[in-house]
């Protein structure tokens, strides 16, 4: 008989995943497959998971969500990409994990069988031991917003530059603005009059609060006194200009990154044309970390985490049966830091 677990699934996103989601005990658990058996994939028991918009974004999408989530096993598909767990098997070439070690990590794109759920299938690839002395909450959190800040900052920085993160209270931002100060850099964020202290015992020199001010007049004032700055991590998307801005803020040689920025024909024109055809005059990135897999930068964000240098900030934690709950949260924003869904025993 089919080994079952708890999880929370859905078979319809029409109004919203976080309206269509239902907690069982009775979901179908994975199995010590093919792939297993080749070495691809180690089952973990999920103790704790973070959520992240992708979770709804890529099932909402039609057509593309569809394909990717779809279940040819299940009626019902289960959301979630990170998690921290504990070893419950490992594919026969495997010698590198043991069972009942503590790992964490992140799936390399959304599934129909997510970790929002007593057990998953995790590719090793972005399976990482856990370090002596961090909790499972604050590894949950590393896999997509941590490794997310890590690439969008630290292979476009050097210490003294400056830097300034749109969104900083998000769960990307919290860890950009850790990740920028551990390498030397000036920072300056945006967020909302709740996020400004919490931003700023991050390490945030500068906030500009964007419900009392406008952002990108403030930023054009920093270029114009002689501070342009060295690198744009947009987490968030909004304002629509401040790309098509960047020009009157960011140093010529400085780099946009976009993270939330929207996808619409306008954003995408003004991000990838040439200039005389429309574009930007500043280099722009979209970083993404479906793109690929990098361990090494996960497994430098757990040696951050285990000495002291970053910390994630947790928003709130749900327990599984009330994910739906935490996802209608994450949707409507205003969420600090990362929301964090316990699945499991830590013991």
């Amino acid at each position: 008989m089919a080994q079952r677990m708890r999880a929370v699934q859905y078979t319809s996103v029409q109004g919203g995943l976080e309206k269509n989601l239902r907690y069982t005990e009775d979901a179908l658990a994975p199995q010590h497959d093919e792939q297993m058996q080749r070495g691809d994939h180690v089952m973990v028991e999920v103790i704790s998971a973070s959520i992240n918009p992708l979770d709804w974004k890529m099932p909402e999408t039609p057509v593309l969500g569809k394909a990717l989530t779809y279940s040819f096993t299940s009626a019902a598909s289960i959301p979630g990409m990170d998690y921290c767990g504990r070893i419950k098997s490992t594919g026969s070439t495997i010698d590198s994990l043991a069972i009942g070690e503590m790992v964490y990590g992140r799936l390399t794109r959304p599934t129909s069988s997510g970790t929002l759920a007593q057990y998953v299938n995790i590719d090793p690839g972005t399976c990482i031991p856990l370090p002596q002395g961090v909790n499972p909450d604050h590894a949950a959190t590393l896999g997509i917003a941590g490794e997310t800040a890590y690439r969008s900052i630290v292979p476009n920085v050097q210490s003294g530059d400056r830097v300034f993160i749109n969104g900083g209270s998000s769960g990307t931002g919290t860890y950009g603005i850790q990740i920028a100060k551990l390498l030397g850099c000036h920072v300056t964020v945006s967020c909302s009059t709740a996020g400004m202290e919490l931003c700023k015992e991050l390490g945030a020199d500068q906030a500009f609060d964007y419900t009392k001010t406008d952002v990108i007049a403030e930023l054009i004032e920093s270029g114009k006194s002689g501070e342009p700055f060295d690198l744009v991590v947009d987490d968030v998307g909004v304002p629509a200009d401040l790309y098509n801005e960047s020009h009157l803020y960011l140093k010529p040689e400085g780099k946009f990154i976009s993270i939330g920025s929207k996808n619409d024909i306008r954003s995408l024109a003004a991000r990838t044309l040439p200039t005389f055809m429309g574009g930007g005059r500043r280099k722009s990135e979209q970083v993404h970390v479906l793109l690929g897999s990098h361990r090494d930068d996960l497994v430098q964000l757990g040696r951050w985490m285990a000495d002291g240098k970053i910390k994630a900030v947790i928003d709130s934690t749900y327990p599984l049966a009330d994910a739906a709950e935490a996802y209608g949260k994450l949707k409507g924003g205003h969420v600090h830091g990362k929301i964090v869904i316990r699945v499991g025993a830590k013991q």
